[in-house]
């Protein structure tokens, strides 16, 4: 099976899909590479989010469109109730402390071992440049991309009535590209740094998790931005998503270890299946 390192295809049509004039990833000796990244490490400074909108062209957007209501239908739903922490949680805390506040969550997803080689969802993640871009805005050191043949780059589908309740990553940060904004909802919908890592703010958390709005900040995921998102001390969601069009979002995983891998029970959990095929299908199998 080819790994999240080693690039199944030859990735030379990139170059039409992603804005180089704006953002001239291809050599980061550019001065004009080194302003993208300064002005990024200034808004993750600043917000703890970066967006880089206009990442793809539009010939780039409508290709990905395509090539993810092609993935779509092989996306496994997932549903029920969580906490902020994602975690078990302690019952012997008090009644309505945020580790015991439920929230909704219906989701779709496409695992990585279920995008053929072809894709140009799993072509952009596996494309050296992308991932020297995110390595430089992070500014973390040595960034990997995710062994997990599952985790390592998901199709996130969101139909009518699905959503993702108030919660925490479990990561340092998320690199997400938004493809499809759903026609009704779907709004991502942070609280930034609403915790630190010397303090949890329960009694914020807790407000936030009753339905203050206050300091919400709703991140406008138009088709074709690239989102570096540092969610471990963010509050964060997605909105219930309406009727019409679907939401579709790439999840693109990297870590600063190598050999990063999830746990049997996400797989379960998340794609139904823990144990993932032998290799990717160059393309959809027929019947």
């Amino acid at each position: 099976m080819a790994t999240p390192d080693t690039p199944a295809v030859d990735m030379v049509d990139m170059v039409d899909m992603v804005d180089l004039d704006r953002y001239p990833v291809l050599d980061p000796s550019l001065s004009g590479f080194e302003s993208v990244v300064a002005l990024a490490r200034s808004q993750l400074t600043g917000t703890g989010m970066v967006e880089l909108p206009g990442f793809l062209r539009p010939a780039g957007i409508e290709a990905m469109v395509a090539d993810a209501d092609a993935l779509a239908p092989r996306a496994h739903h997932s549903a029920g109730e969580g906490t902020a922490y994602l975690e078990y949680p302690d019952f012997s805390l008090a009644d309505g402390h945020p580790r015991l506040t439920w929230g909704r969550y219906a989701v779709g997803a496409v695992p990585y071992d279920l995008m053929p080689q072809l894709s140009l969802l799993r072509r952009l993640y596996e494309w050296e440049p992308l991932r020297v871009l995110v390595e430089a805005i992070l500014d973390r050191g040595s960034l990997y991309r995710y062994s997990d043949p599952f985790g390592a780059l998901n199709l996130a589908v969101m139909h009518e009535d699905d959503e993702l309740q108030w919660h925490f990553d479990q990561t340092d940060f998320v690199v997400s590209l938004a493809i499809q904004t759903a026609d009704d909802g779907g709004y991502f919908e942070v609280h930034p740094r609403i915790r630190t890592a010397q303090d949890e703010h329960y009694d914020e958390v807790a407000e936030a998790l009753s339905g203050n709005r206050d300091g919400v900040v709703t991140v406008p995921m138009v088709a074709g931005t690239l989102l570096v998102f540092e969610g471990r001390n963010s509050l964060h969601r997605v909105s219930p998503v309406g009727s019409g069009s679907p939401r579709h979002v790439g999840l693109l995983a990297y870590d600063t270890a190598p050999d990063t891998v999830g746990s049997t029970l996400l797989r379960q959990d998340r794609y139904g299946r823990s144990e993932p095929f032998g290799s990717p299908p160059e393309d959809w199998p027929v019947g």
